[in-house]
C-alpha cells in the first residue's frame, strides 16, 4: 500500500500508511497541517483515531482540550 495524506476539510486529515516506519512521519505531518487552523479556533485539541492497521485520521476535537493530542484506537 502507498503512503497517503489526503486533506478531505480543513480540520480533518486522513492517513493511509503502507509502511509502519513512516507512520509516526506522516501523522507528524498530518498534526502538523491541523495546527494553524487550531489556533485560530483556540478552542481544539487534536484527536488521532486508529480505524485499522493502515488508516488513521488526525483532526480538530472541541472535546480535547486546546495544545493537547489525544489517541483513540476505533480499529
Amino acid at each position: 500500500m502507498k503512503q497517503h495524506v489526503s486533506h478531505r476539510a480543513s480540520n480533518r486529515v486522513e492517513v493511509l500508511v503502507g509502511d509502519a516506519e513512516q507512520l509516526h512521519n506522516l501523522l507528524s505531518n498530518a498534526e502538523a497541517a491541523l495546527l494553524p487552523s487550531a489556533v485560530i479556533a483556540g478552542t481544539a485539541g487534536v484527536l488521532v483515531t486508529r480505524h485499522g492497521p493502515n488508516r488513521y485520521t488526525v483532526a480538530l476535537c472541541d472535546s480535547v482540550p486546546f495544545g493537547e493530542t489525544r489517541e483513540l484506537d476505533a480499529g
